[in-house]
């Protein structure tokens, strides 16, 4: 577990347009939070007195976390409450792991806990002994069940509806509709967001697509993505293939990577879905293995994180700026006061406008001796 005080900064990545709008999460006129309805009777603290914040991450799988989440939710937390003591430890898909990082925290005496749950279930007991010691708890991208405080992630079912009309759009173009039948291979069944992206796939498939064979993958994972790509190659047939839901990035590795072992060309591989826009995700999108993935903008999930965690650690409104304030139901049928983002969907066309043009990545990082050949890196460089 990593521990630090931070200290006013302006790093380049952040600079002072980014910590302005930050700032403006706490005080914008715009739609609110209020920590009024919340259950914990944690202690009030001071901005100028500092508390201690601790971060809870799930996983490794997946690039997005170290690289981005962790990254932007401190340099928020740094530009919010420059007194304030950040505790961080990434749980690498173990549930016990993430139990037991999450125990040290409240025993090193965080004042308030940002959890990813690896596990949205098993994070209820989390959840129940940081409220009783008097410590919020706010559910980052994944919703913990155990009655959070507050909720910061994307409107889930929507990035699932978001790939299923991308894939189905490259159908049509492709003229490949209705000749054939697509795999569907979800993400974890532990991962509750992943449910969410299936229920709003399922929504656009029905009646428009034949969904051949279906999977859902234990801890997200790659290996076992390729796996199943693999029995549904054998299962079905190659040339039944005409689409493949995949529900993230590191799937679309295992799946794109188990359809060139069966002998399919570049030119020839089914248009293939993803998530999260990982670099290898958006390489593999300009050089034509993939079609697809979601940008979903990580810096206001992260920035909105961090000002959750300063509202509830000091009392005072939390206002979300133009972010639509709702309420999210958790499992055990407990209403969450929420800020839910919109996804995006990305294909080589919009790359440009949307993780070049935010930061996320630039150009000389998307075009790599491996890559410079494409058309994409041709024209952008």
């Amino acid at each position: 577990m990593n521990t630090q005080r931070l200290h006013p900064r302006r790093t380049a990545a952040l600079g002072l347009a980014a910590a302005g709008a930050a700032l403006a999460l706490l005080t914008s006129a715009c739609g609110s939070l209020t920590t009024d309805g919340a259950e914990t009777e944690s202690q009030e603290h001071t901005l100028d007195e500092g508390f201690h914040v601790g971060l809870l991450l799930p996983e490794l799988q997946t690039a997005r976390y170290e690289a981005f989440d962790r990254p932007y939710f401190e340099e928020a937390l740094g530009d919010l409450c420059p007194e304030c003591e950040f505790s961080y430890a990434n749980a690498d898909q173990d549930v016990d792991e993430q139990q037991t990082q999450a125990q040290a925290m409240l025993t090193d005496g965080v004042d308030v806990l940002v959890l990813g749950a690896v596990d949205s279930e098993a994070a209820a007991g989390t959840v129940n002994e940081a409220q009783s010691q008097g410590v919020p708890v706010v559910a980052y991208d994944r919703l913990a069940q155990g009655g959070a405080d507050m909720y910061v992630s994307f409107d889930n079912v929507r990035v699932g509806q978001v790939q299923a009309e991308a894939l189905i759009g490259a159908l049509e173009q492709e003229g490949t509709a209705g000749d054939g039948s697509i795999v569907m291979i979800n993400g974890s069944p532990s991962d509750p967001n992943a449910g969410d992206f299936k229920a709003g796939a399922h929504e656009i498939f029905e009646d428009q697509v034949e969904i051949g064979q279906e999977f859902d993958t234990p801890d997200w994972s790659p290996d076992e993505a390729n796996s199943q790509m693999e029995g549904a190659i054998t299962s079905l047939g190659l040339d039944e293939i005409v689409g493949v839901y995949s529900a993230n990035d590191g799937m679309a590795a295992g799946i794109v990577s188990a359809l060139r072992s069966a002998g399919v060309s570049v030119e020839d591989l089914p248009p293939v879905t993803g998530q999260d826009a990982e670099l290898h995700g958006i390489q593999r999108i300009i050089s034509g293995e993939q079609y697809m993935t979601v940008y979903k903008a990580i810096r206001p999930e992260a920035e909105l994180a961090a000002a959750m965690a300063v509202s509830l650690a000091t009392g005072e409104e939390l206002e979300a700026g133009e972010h639509a304030v709702t309420e999210t139901e958790d499992a055990d049928g407990e209403m969450v006061p929420s800020v839910l983002l919109e996804p995006v969907s990305v294909t080589e066309e919009n790359i440009g406008d949307t993780v070049v043009s935010d930061g996320f990545y630039s150009i000389e990082e998307i075009c790599t001796s491996d890559y410079e050949d494409t058309d994409f890196c041709k024209e952008a460089l």
